[in-house]
């Protein structure tokens, strides 16, 4: 595909709840990012990706939106927000917003006169069945049945996550029309572009039949019916025309359930978006990306698979969102590398692995901490929808209670969701009152002021590598270089990166002994270009790697 800007960003992900309290109520706000910009630029990030800040009841955290154009007022104003784009603006950055259009929270307006009054428009924009008892047996993605009764009548409305978020129904061209309006009024406000939540559930099934149950509950999960439908591209389509296309803007789609054989509707030259998201190298240890308790046992060979054709599938149609860790992902530390964790050669080779991968690089805040995950003693220390619908569910499916809680501890949205740590203070600095959310255990020894400037910390091994794939000498590989999978040890993942006129041949140890690798056929090295640690072991056509060790050489073709 042809160049575009956004190719050539490294993308940040704030979880603003979480990131920096500014007034001192236990909850990060909008001047907590702005305050902590510079923070950032010295990361060398220049995108910031920001979670929903809109008016919400706060029931997922943001994620059911009660009013599109207000700011919720735990995060401060729209005049904050306005500041903190004109003040990235200012330090070369830029700002994507989160685009939640599958649903609204039930306190949204619409929703309200749609109970209110049967014969409302507002009641076309949502979904609505009348019967006496649930339509279908679907459950919903945080539990339980699709279908929440209306108060006073034999009515129910239709829910594909929490029941407090309505799905709108988009099969009413005035409700697509005032989404598109919303849209439109958000990039005329000077942001970049959006990340899509949620976005390949907005076309159900009409049929609304019954599916075969699949779990202890009698229920079938909704994704069967209500996710990626035939006909959604009708609707993405008209989406992209009347907004996106109309600000050469950037988006970047939260899209399961799409076939990679599909990939080219939604990515590339003429697709849906910029890029997508692909969850199956992050889903790698459960069966299902919504029932945690079917646990899965991977190997290092299983998670090289995964990534290698998600890559060869993206380089394919276009360009991908490369990630290993979001507001939804437990610490990829704790789930990639699990008895590795703390080690800190491991936890960079991890972040190395995933960073030069072909597509734009995003980095969840605290990630470049080395966070990991929390161990909580009891449910009552979660506040994640999806963690406490799964602690029951896993009991329902005849886990134990201790069991259901180690799986919920592995695997919470929490994890990644506890208060950012910047210095070793009492609640790390992000407020001087307890947090709306417990702090993970490890902050007065993982945190932002000890890392800052210390040459060994990983705070310094990602600003270094952001400055080596930004502005080194190989740039123009590792941003538009194709890629290709090499062959190597099944504890090693390696890949090669190359333009016409450059390549470079990647690996990556995730074992605790040392390795040797054979160069691929037909190339000898150059000369190494980069290691997490230590020196480049070349022997005879060999590489000798070192316990958790990276590196990159130059190859050439031998003559």
């Amino acid at each position: 595909m042809k160049k575009q800007w956004w190719q050539e960003e490294v993308v940040y992900q704030i979880y603003p709840k979480s990131f920096k309290d500014s007034n001192n109520d236990g909850i990060g706000d909008l001047k907590g990012i702005t305050e902590k910009l510079d923070y950032l630029k010295d990361l060398g990030v220049t995108m910031l990706w920001i979670c929903p800040v809109y008016q919400s009841p706060m029931d997922d955290n943001g994620y059911d939106i009660s009013d599109y154009l207000t700011i919720a007022p735990e995060f401060g104003t729209i005049e904050d927000l306005e500041e903190l784009i004109e003040e990235t603006k200012d330090r070369d950055m830029k700002i994507i917003l989160d685009l939640v259009v599958n649903h609204t929270s039930d306190e949204h307006e619409w929703f309200q006169q749609a109970l209110k009054d049967r014969d409302s428009r507002y009641h076309d924009y949502y979904i609505f069945k009348e019967g006496q008892k649930e339509p279908n047996n679907w459950r919903s993605i945080f539990g339980g049945s699709v279908w929440e009764k209306v108060p006073g009548r034999d009515e129910y409305y239709f829910h594909a996550f929490g029941r407090k978020q309505p799905d709108l129904n988009w099969e009413n061209p005035e409700l697509r029309n005032e989404i598109y309006e919303m849209v439109n009024w958000w990039l005329d406000k000077g942001i970049a572009g959006f990340r899509v939540d949620a976005i390949t559930f907005i076309k159900k099934d009409l049929s609304w039949q019954d599916r075969e149950p699949d779990g202890a509950d009698g229920l079938a999960k909704c994704t069967k019916a209500s996710r990626n439908q035939p006909g959604i591209g009708e609707f993405l389509l008209e989406l992209k025309e009347r907004t996106f296309d109309r600000h050469q803007c950037v988006t970047v789609a939260e899209a399961p359930g799409v076939p990679y054989e599909g990939l080219g509707d939604f990515m590339g030259e003429n697709g849906y978006f910029s890029m997508i998201f692909d969850f199956r190298y992050a889903d790698l240890d459960i069966a299902s990306g919504s029932e945690w308790f079917k646990r899965i046992d991977w190997k290092i060979r299983d998670l090289n698979d995964k990534i290698m054709a998600s890559q060869m599938a993206l380089q394919t149609h276009g360009w991908g969102a490369n990630f290993i860790e979001n507001h939804d992902q437990p610490r990829a530390a704790t789930k990639y590398l699990k008895e590795a964790q703390d080690n800190p050669n491991a936890v960079k080779t991890l972040a190395a692995m995933y960073f030069f991968l072909r597509g734009v690089p995003f980095i969840y805040q605290g990630q470049e901490l080395g966070m990991k995950n929390f161990e909580r003693n009891s449910i009552e220390e979660f506040n994640d929808l999806s963690s406490i619908d799964q602690y029951y569910r896993s009991m329902e499916e005849g886990y134990s209670r201790e069991e259901a809680l180690e799986i919920v501890n592995l695997r919470s949205r929490d994890n990644a969701r506890t208060p950012f740590p910047w210095n070793e203070e009492q609640y790390g600095g992000f407020s001087s009152v307890k947090p709306w959310l417990g702090m993970t255990k490890e902050y007065p020894e993982i945190n932002a002021e000890f890392q800052i400037g210390k040459i060994e910390s990983m705070y310094e091994f990602y600003k270094n590598m952001i400055r080596f794939r930004q502005k080194g000498p190989h740039r123009d590989c590792f941003i538009y270089g194709k890629i290709e999978p090499l062959s190597g040890s099944s504890e090693v993942i390696a890949y090669k990166r190359y333009t016409e006129n450059e390549t470079i041949c990647c690996w990556f140890n995730f074992s605790d002994r040392e390795i040797e690798e054979v160069f691929p056929a037909g190339y000898e090295v150059v000369e190494p270009v980069w290691q997490n640690y230590g020196e480049s072991v070349l022997d005879r056509g060999q590489l000798k790697l070192q316990p958790y060790q990276s590196v990159f050489l130059k190859m050439e073709q031998s003559k």
